[in-house]
């Protein structure tokens, strides 16, 4: 279901602050330093919330610090936008802790990918704020030059122009337009039956994951299109599939999961876990054509 309402946060500029956010997983300090150095090269200012290096077990420290720290940052004015440190796990663990309220009145740029999906689809659907499906900090000191600089574009433009795929693949032909939304399928399934259980009617859907066999991928399809997270989608984006087998044979799954929707499907988009992860924007109006194989911003 799309959002009443979409708030575009204000585009970001050259020397405006960055909050930096810990929502999930507890991170090597080492690959956060490279990543902020690079967001220093970009021509932003950052600032690390006290707290940000704790750890609890696995996480970034206990949930109500967490959620906490995210919170006190939409309510900073000086920063502009939040740019979260790691994925890994704990995001689900503080969406019912934070101040939606406080969120929709102070919208602003809010990038992350992995377990962060269930953060953009959450400040989405409750708030209408459109967000970035973007390298966490720890992936941007290694990352290629091409995605630091399809993440600056975005965040500092009207969300870009979108992506035409060179190694695209037509999985299911047509063409599509909705609001895009989606990010990490087995996060997105773990939100299924909460609260927060993802609604995509209308929308033109992206995945990725990594690391899950394909009985997995398609445990996780099954799981969400029975609980009708997945009716009256628009269109179909595949991003990186990395570790998750052959690459034919989960396109193969999906057109197979998919087969009761009559809609557009694209594979191949650099986005995700792979080597490239270039930056994608969540809940603004897009078109989809799978025959010129490019999802664009019109």
């Amino acid at each position: 279901m799309i959002p009443k309402k979409m708030i575009k946060p204000p585009p970001l500029s050259r020397g405006d602050m960055l909050g930096i956010a810990a929502p999930a997983g507890s991170f090597d300090a080492d690959a956060f330093k490279k990543g902020v150095a690079v967001l220093e090269s970009m021509g932003f200012r950052v600032q690390i919330p006290p707290g940000v290096y704790e750890k609890n077990g696995y996480l970034a420290g206990d949930d109500r610090s967490r959620a906490d720290r995210l919170n006190r940052l939409f309510g900073d004015a000086d920063v502009k936008g939040i740019v979260c440190a790691r994925g890994g796990f704990g995001s689900i663990r503080i969406l019912s802790l934070l101040d939606y309220d406080l969120i929709e009145n102070n919208p602003k740029a809010f990038a992350g990918f992995s377990d962060i999906s269930a953060l953009l689809w959450a400040l989405y659907s409750k708030t209408g704020l459109a967000t970035f499906h973007s390298p966490n900090v720890t992936t941007l000191g290694g990352a290629p030059e091409k995605t630091i600089d399809a993440m600056f574009s975005a965040v500092s433009s009207k969300f870009g122009r979108g992506m035409a795929l060179e190694n695209g693949v037509e999985v299911r032909p047509g063409a599509a337009r909705g609001p895009l939304a989606g990010g990490n399928l087995t996060t997105l399934c773990h939100l299924a039956g909460t609260p927060f259980s993802p609604d995509f009617g209308g929308h033109i859907l992206f995945l990725e994951d990594i690391g899950e066999p394909r009985y997995k991928i398609d445990r996780a399809l099954s799981q969400m299109t029975l609980a009708g997270c997945f009716d009256h989608i628009s269109g179909l984006a595949l991003g990186s599939f990395e570790g998750c087998g052959p690459a034919q044979d989960i396109y193969k799954l999906v057109d197979e999961q998919f087969g009761g929707h009559d809609i557009p499907i694209i594979a191949g988009f650099e986005a995700g876990h792979g080597k490239e992860n270039i930056t994608l924007a969540f809940g603004v109006e897009a078109s989809l054509d799978a025959g010129e194989k490019r999802l664009f911003f019109p």
